[in-house]
């Protein structure tokens, strides 16, 4: 669903097209809880300042990415970024 609204989309006349919506809405609270998920553990760690808890959670929130970046949530490239992003901060921290 390309709006982000919650609004409800036109009914659709046959059987198949019905099941098309109901499976895409599932899909879309699915991606929704996974890519929320993801982005409060990312959070998570961009605020700790404790550089070994930050190590710690690393691999942790580097595979939710990848795993959101693998069932297509996100964009590989934004995986990456993301996870170089991540990376970068927990070298700064000292």
């Amino acid at each position: 669903m390309a709006n982000a609204s919650n609004a409800k989309e036109p009914a659709k006349k046959n059987a198949s097209a019905e099941k098309a919506n109901r499976q895409g809405e599932r899909r879309r609270l699915h991606n929704r809880y996974y890519a929320k998920t993801t982005r409060n553990a990312i959070r998570a760690i961009r605020t700790t300042t404790d550089k070994a808890a930050a190590q710690a959670d690393a691999p942790k929130v580097y595979a939710m990415i990848d795993k959101l970046a693998k069932i297509g949530v996100i964009h590989k490239n934004k995986a990456n970024n993301l996870k170089s992003g991540i990376q970068l901060y927990i070298n700064k921290l000292s």
